[in-house]
């Protein structure tokens, strides 16, 4: 790396550590594994065990492994937390993300601290109040603009970090509180009930139905892999893949491509990745192929026309064709041959069903799906499970490998065999063996180079061979092969020893915190972060919701996505018939009050009673 450049990170998810093994494989810089405990996915906790075999395979490629501890705590869980982040700093871990502040009084060990992006990274005021008080990474709230990418970037030097593919919240992260609300699950304590992705009726204030019901709070996914040049001008460092729920088939395809994109792209810039490596890759990725509910940049440059999964918050999959004609047990698809058995197929039936089934054969323009049910000609046929690009990514999909060169010259006694990897680590050893000139110098030279060139299943690749000896002598293949195998047992050592490794940063606790007075909104739930809050300068703490506040009559949700823009009512763009207030209603009649504030161009949902 040239002292100028600046290197990006590609940090993948990892639901468990062999999915956090495969992200490595293809390519990713680092990986975000969470505990088995106060981890913002409750279905995605590991064995701190588990972590420690995660990090010990991801450091052969100085790849790094960020925990996540990053839910609000009750003050009887802090001393657990404590010794939880204790036992994964001596696993290995290189960071740990966190969004509790409370977490900043206790005792915790030298690692860096990210702050999560369920603290609501919006202004640079935070930012660098953040680094103020110790934090090493910012993980950005999602809603972002450039612009506004770039004014944080201006008022702080710590890494910044963006979500650039997957799931979108909806509300503003960390600041949701309407799976709480109606039904005791947090989504800051891990336990969302995703209500946000279920079906609404949209109501005025006479309970006539405007709409519905729909997916009125279900968003499309991220994907800003055509805006990644874009972003690092912008002083992001780091690109995070969102999925810690998501399988291993997603983590290794989304990885895949975002790593090919940025190297790509890293070829024209002053920029380098983080870690080690040259990932070969045995199949093309595609994002099309595995989960999403369509794309959307989201706000990174203006608002979207339309940004909500209004029929289906589920993958719809690959759009194959209309169905031509339908037999008893069969249907013509003009590109039937887009569709293999095994594959799974998805539509919606003449009444707006979602609805599925698996191809058992395909014969010509014809379909033998396993259930002709629901399947009329005219609809729409997607193929959300393509089962050819899975079994692929099922074998092996990529093999990451890191280069080195190897140079040989002689000693007295013997020969001198020395190694250098690609970041400058060099390994050598001294091998006494009898020297005895070549007959045939251009062969003993070519088993030389041939022999040093095998590699086998280490995770080195050789770029080439420079032999230094006086003459060419006739090495025994076994004896190269010995000599090879202890240099590179060195070499794993030498890198082991040579890791970049980032401690905590320092802390000043004179910062003053950018507002005075904190809601329920902002998640205060234990006596440690109020105390924090309180040194910081602020003067009035609501508790969190999760403290045991009535929710009913307060706002549950704040989110940039607005429901009358998403519609085309929006106030701002011309007159409609449609005047406030509007309501969503779930299915158990529950009323969820809008209040759209047009200035800041944000929408509130509030909870009736």
């Amino acid at each position: 790396m040239s002292p100028t450049a600046r290197s990006i990170e590609l940090l993948a998810p990892a639901k468990t550590w062999h999915a956090g093994i495969a992200a490595i494989n293809c390519g990713a810089d680092a990986v975000y594994i969470g505990p088995e405990r106060f981890g913002a996915r409750e279905g995605a906790g590991n064995s701190v065990a588990d972590i420690e075999k995660l990090c010990a395979y991801a450091h052969r490629y100085w790849a790094r492994v960020y925990a996540t501890v990053n839910t609000i705590l009750r003050d009887d869980e802090l001393a657990e937390a404590e010794q939880l982040i204790r036992q994964l700093y001596e696993a290995g871990i290189d960071g740990l993300i966190i969004q509790d502040m409370g977490l900043l009084e206790l005792s915790l060990p030298p690692l860096p601290l990210i702050a999560s992006t369920q603290m609501h990274n919006s202004s640079p005021e935070k930012a660098a109040f953040l680094e103020a008080v110790g934090f090493s990474r910012i993980i950005l709230a999602r809603e972002l603009s450039l612009v506004q990418i770039r004014r944080i970037r201006l008022a702080t030097r710590v890494e910044l970090e963006c979500f650039v593919h997957g799931a979108l919240c909806v509300c503003y992260s960390g600041r949701c509180s309407l799976s709480y609300a109606i039904g005791g699950r947090s989504a800051n304590r891990g336990e969302c009930g995703q209500p946000c992705r279920k079906p609404y009726y949209l109501e005025d204030a006479h309970s006539t139905r405007l709409s519905g019901p729909a997916h009125f709070l279900s968003l499309r996914d991220l994907n800003l892999s055509d805006h990644l040049g874009e972003l690092i001008d912008a002083g992001i460092t780091a690109f995070k893949i969102e999925g810690r729920l998501k399988d291993t088939a997603y983590v290794v395809n989304t990885t895949s491509f975002y790593r090919k994109k940025i190297d790509a792209l890293l070829a024209g810039k002053k920029s380098c990745k983080s870690s080690s490596g040259t990932v070969t890759f045995f199949f093309s990725p595609d994002l099309a192929k595995t989960f999403h509910r369509g794309f959307t940049t989201f706000f990174l440059k203006e608002r979207p026309r339309s940004l909500a999964t209004l029929k289906s918050p589920s993958w719809l999959g690959e759009y194959r064709g209309k169905v031509r004609g339908v037999g008893l047990q069969s249907f013509s698809l003009e590109h039937a041959d887009m569709l293999h058995p095994g594959d799974g197929i998805c539509f919606f039936d003449q009444h707006g069903r979602q609805r599925g089934s698996t191809v058992n054969r395909v014969d010509g323009s014809t379909v033998y799906p396993q259930s002709i049910e629901g399947i009329t000609p005219g609809i729409a046929i997607y193929r959300n499970h393509d089962h050819w690009f899975l079994k692929a990514l099922a074998r092996r999909s990529a093999e990451r490998r890191i280069a080195v060169r190897f140079e040989l010259s002689e000693s007295d006694k013997g020969f001198v065999l020395k190694v250098v990897d690609e970041d400058g680590i060099s390994a050598a050893g001294t091998f006494t063996a009898e020297k005895k000139v070549a007959q045939k110098q251009d062969a003993a030279r070519a088993t030389i180079i041939k022999q040093l060139h095998k590699l086998g299943s280490t995770i080195f690749f050789c770029t080439g061979v420079r032999i230094r000896t006086g003459s060419i002598y006739f090495i025994p293949v076994a004896q190269l092969n010995n000599m090879r195998r202890e240099v590179l047992a060195a070499l794993e050592i030498a890198r082991a020893q040579n890791r970049p490794v980032q401690s905590s940063a320092p802390r000043y606790d004179g910062a003053l915190y950018p507002v005075r007075e904190l809601s329920y909104a902002d998640n205060v739930l234990n006596e440690k972060a109020r105390i924090f809050y309180q040194r910081h300068g602020v003067v009035r703490i609501e508790p969190a919701a999760e403290s045991g506040l009535a929710m009913q009559g307060r706002s549950v949700m704040t989110t940039k996505y607005c429901i009358r823009y998403e519609l085309g009512w929006c106030h701002k763009e011309r007159k409609t018939s449609v005047h406030d207030p509007l309501y969503l209603v779930d299915f158990e009649g529950r009323r969820f009050r809008l209040v759209f504030d047009c200035v800041s161009c944000q929408m509130e949902v509030v909870f009736i009673p």
